[in-house]
């Protein structure tokens, strides 16, 4: 083999090994864990409207809008389950939706200046339970 060529091949595998490398280390840090991000000892409980659902992994994301006592709307994202976790559980996409009134709780983030939190429990208008992976009192939920 010509030197040209093997240096050409070790030059391509280097940059493949480097590039997965990135990708790996890049996804590793977009998953975290809860604890890492969210004060478990700190909760907070909000009412408001449901301005946007994600449902995209690695995790589900509700995004509450808030009307405080000034009439202004501040918007707080509770970050839930893995999409898939919670339509095993039994959740629909078609259940909680824009425009909803909603109850949540959760454990507020570390950095406190955030209008963030893991999703402990949201309850719907007609009293629906559901928890960080979906319906906790449904029979699809056991």
């Amino acid at each position: 083999m010509h030197k040209k060529t093997r240096s050409i091949i070790v030059s391509c595998c280097a940059s493949t090994f480097g590039l997965l490398a990135l990708g790996t280390a890049m996804q590793a840090s977009a998953h975290h864990s809860f604890a890492a991000v969210y004060d478990m000892k700190e909760s907070v409980t909000v009412k408001g409207t449901i301005s946007k659902v994600r449902l995209t992994n690695p995790h589900s994301w509700f995004y509450i809008d808030v009307k405080g006592a000034d009439g202004k709307v501040t918007q707080w994202a509770f970050e839930a389950g893995t999409p898939s976790g919670m339509i095993r559980n039994g959740y629909k996409s078609t259940v909680i939706k824009s425009g909803d009134m909603v109850t949540v709780t959760g454990f507020h983030a570390k950095d406190q200046s955030q209008n963030m939190a893991m999703l402990k429990e949201l309850i719907t208008a007609d009293g629906t339970v559901y928890g960080l992976f979906g319906p906790q009192e449904s029979s699809a939920a056991k």
